[in-house]
């Protein structure tokens, strides 16, 4: 979390904002709270996005979509503008550390016991992100954050709405690309139709690396065109990885999206009683 700077306005909608949250390729994020008191994190779309007409209705499409999955293992979308100048959206603050951040900077892999309820609850937030007819499209560690209640998975159905801008006018000015590259799935590698199973080849990779602190397609060092080869045509690093979990985890990573469990199955195998903590 950041002070606020001198470019960064005193309000958002009916938000005053109170600092930075971070920042990313779609936009900036401000920790603000409404006149009301509650504390909301609020997304601002960067203005090259806003500019495109096609963006914004896809925009407003995807967080309508949203709004309706709730804050079961997510963080729920409360306020949106998608008319205004620069549209944002406001959703639930969740406090706490992102994935990447526990296993990259603070505690390193998580025991095999704490990646099971992770995957379990990742499971349930992308069943119930799937039933509002959404595909999150960028799972990712920085995109799950750890809890004293559990994950949660945020940004779910926003990168879809940059996929209408990222033809030739968008593609070639900024070399920008849907989704993360470690933790893509080979059907978004290779530019084809992107399906629930996409997210679930995600959550594979993010599991493999809460389990072990690699990417299981290594890291972006040898080059992005390089990873990008690994995801779509080779198979992943799973060294390390607990034997009790290697399974699911190879089931996700399957390269054929029909081979790989629904996030229904996924749940299934990883219910555990008592797996609360």
């Amino acid at each position: 979390m950041d002070q606020l700077t001198a470019e960064d306005p005193p309000r958002i909608g009916p938000y005053r904002l109170i600092a930075r949250l971070g920042a990313g390729g779609m936009g900036r994020v401000y920790l603000a709270r409404s006149e009301g008191g509650r504390t909301v994190a609020v997304k601002v779309v960067q203005a090259e996005f806003a500019q495109h007409a096609e963006f914004r209705a896809r925009f407003a499409r995807e967080v309508t979509a949203a709004k309706r999955v709730g804050g079961s293992w997510t963080a729920a979308v409360l306020d949106t503008d998608t008319d205004a100048e620069t549209p944002w959206v406001a959703t639930q603050y969740i406090p706490g550390p992102d994935l990447h951040a526990v296993v990259a900077e603070q505690h390193g892999p998580l025991p095999e016991q704490s990646v099971r309820v992770m995957a379990n609850r990742l499971a349930l937030a992308l069943q119930a992100i799937h039933d509002a007819g959404l595909v999150h499209r960028d799972l990712k560690p920085s995109n799950v954050l750890v809890t004293v209640d559990g994950p949660r998975v945020i940004d779910f159905g926003i990168a879809r709405a940059l996929d209408s801008i990222s033809g030739d006018s968008l593609q070639t000015r900024t070399g920008m690309v849907i989704g993360s590259p470690g933790f893509m799935s080979p059907e978004q590698v290779r530019g084809l139709h992107v399906t629930p199973a996409s997210d679930v080849f995600s959550l594979g990779s993010v599991l493999a690396y809460a389990a072990t602190g690699r990417q299981p397609f290594g890291a972006t060092g040898h080059g992005l065109h390089a990873q990008l080869f690994r995801v779509a045509e080779e198979e992943p690093d799973l060294d390390g990885l607990p034997e009790a979990l290697l399974g699911l985890v190879r089931a996700c990573l399957q390269k054929d999206p029909t081979q790989r469990p629904t996030p229904e199955q996924v749940a299934a195998r990883t219910a555990t009683e008592g797996a609360d903590e």
